[in-house]
């Protein structure tokens, strides 16, 4: 008798012999609950990374912090007695630059305020090429630049939180993005003045905004940063998908 008729003397056929049992349901059981267990814990990671930090804190208040802008046209956010800085590196178009604002933006106001940092913001413009207008980079820079020549930090904090807020920045690729008039009312419902407004509308900004923009986009190289947002702190680049970066500023 070969082995296969030993196994079933009755059959010239091998028949599986039934295996399952109930410690196998318990194991597959215990399987899917570690499956839903990642998933779960995966969903509310993700939440918790993208959650307003400092929620409820808004924009600068201190009416003491001043805004400036550089030679470079970098703009400076911050009091005199800062100790340490922030170089963020940015895109009015950048999706994830809007993510790091709506994220991290109340609290670097809060540390703003408080005098322990100052922010310089590096505009950069070369996502004018996912704008429908081919422009809109360079004129939210441009913008950004008249608020803050004012001097004013509150107001240029305000209009920067607009610019990236849900219900104003464009999307990529969109079929509309926004006109200087837009941008101009936008800055006067951050309370710029009417120079400011006026600066947005006649565009006298726009070439010296794309010249800095492309200055911006050099030093981003020099740093080593290789897209947007690039932060530094200090001159250093830092992992901004650490969720505690601006927390551990001090």
């Amino acid at each position: 008798m070969n082995a296969v008729n030993a196994k079933n003397p009755g059959s010239s056929k091998y028949t599986p012999q039934k295996s399952s049992s109930a410690s196998t349901y318990v194991l597959g059981g215990l399987a899917l609950l570690v499956i839903a267990a990642v998933v779960i814990g995966g969903v509310l990671w993700q939440n918790s990374r993208t959650a307003p930090r400092a929620d409820g804190y808004g924009t600068v208040k201190n009416p003491d912090v001043a805004a400036a802008v550089d030679a470079d046209g970098v703009i400076t956010l911050g009091l005199p007695s800062a100790t340490r800085t922030v170089d963020i590196f940015e895109d009015a178009m950048c999706p994830y630059c809007a993510e790091l604002e709506q994220v991290h933006g109340q609290e670097l106001a809060q540390k703003i305020d408080e005098g322990a940092i100052t922010v310089r913001y590096h505009m950069l413009d070369f996502l004018n090429q996912l704008s429908p207008s081919g422009t809109y980079s360079t004129r939210a820079v441009a913008a950004s630049q008249c608020v803050a020549a004012t001097g004013d930090g509150p107001v240029f904090s305000a209009f920067h939180a607009a610019l990236f807020s849900a219900d104003f920045k464009p999307e990529e690729k969109g079929s509309t993005d926004r006109t200087d008039a837009e941008l101009a009312d936008r800055a006067r419902e951050s309370g710029a003045s009417d120079g400011a407004v006026s600066c947005i509308t006649d565009g006298s900004r726009v070439d010296a905004a794309a010249q800095s923009a492309a200055t911006g986009s050099q030093a981003l190289a020099a740093a080593g940063g290789r897209g947007t947002p690039t932060v530094l702190v200090d001159g250093a680049v830092v992992d901004t998908q650490n969720s505690d970066w601006v927390a551990n500023l001090g």
